[in-house]
């Protein structure tokens, strides 16, 4: 039989395989080819992420976390004061707090011989923080741990004053707290007194508190202005206090006189 040399077996297989059958064995090799490379791809990208990560969370470390919340405006100017009969005489401080989302507080405090705080004034003009709770935090302001309960109501230049007390304490050793808010414009009004031995002797120091209370600048809010213009109106100029009994003048031994 003649034999046909240089064809080998192989050669024979591939002639006799189907084109098509070729054509889909290259494609699904290709396809394997490109999944292997994309996976490789997507797994070196994770890689990256993760050291990306890791990198950013350790420079983050290092660096004290920003907390939201109040912190102290050195650089803001007092909006408010409360004026006193002898010019040289100072509230022991005036501290301002401000908000990210937009509220300021103007914080004036009188402190005693023992350099406890025996009265104090907040201005609060709220931003989107705004908590509607009524005197929230007011009691631990004034250093006690029960809640407050109502006391009456003082007539102000400013309007009827909500008054309130620690609840279960004593008339002659409870401190006065206050409350107001105003929707237009929006400002709230809060503090204490611990002044005098009695309720009526410390209604009295509230009194005389906001009645000398005045604005320094508006701040581009007119509708501020135009409250304190109305409230001048009716300010009585602490009627019946003796200049030498002033309770801001004499904080050992106070002798408050108000007509309520």
């Amino acid at each position: 039989m003649q034999s046909f040399p240089g064809i080998s077996a192989r050669s024979l297989f591939a002639a006799k395989t189907h084109p098509k059958l070729t054509s889909f064995t290259d494609e699904v090799c290709a396809t394997f080819a490109r999944l292997f490379a994309y996976m490789g791809t997507l797994a070196l990208l994770g890689i990256l992420a993760i050291h990306g990560w890791d990198q950013m969370q350790d420079a983050l470390a290092g660096e004290p976390t920003a907390k939201p919340g109040w912190s102290v405006a050195d650089r803001s100017h007092p909006a408010f004061a409360v004026s006193q009969q002898d010019s040289h005489e100072k509230s022991a401080s005036y501290t301002i707090l401000r908000h990210p989302e937009g509220g300021r507080k103007d914080i004036l405090r009188w402190t005693g011989p023992t350099a406890a705080v025996m009265a104090e004034l907040e201005i609060y003009r709220p931003g989107e923080e705004f908590d509607p709770a009524v005197g929230a935090g007011l009691a631990a302001r004034m250093g006690g741990t029960s809640g407050l309960e109502t006391s009456g109501v003082l007539d102000s230049k400013f309007g009827p004053i909500s008054l309130l007390r620690q609840a279960g304490v004593t008339d002659t050793k409870a401190c006065l707290a206050f409350f107001r808010r105003s929707d237009d414009p929006a400002l709230q009004f809060s503090g204490f007194s611990c002044q005098g031995d009695s309720l009526p002797a410390r209604r009295a120091a509230i009194g005389c508190m906001l009645d000398r209370l005045t604005l320094l600048t508006s701040g581009n809010e007119p509708k501020l202005a135009e409250l304190f213009a109305h409230a001048e109106l009716k300010r009585s100029g602490c009627a019946g206090m003796s200049p030498m009994t002033d309770w801001m003048t004499s904080l050992e031994k106070p002798q408050l006189r108000w007509t309520l």
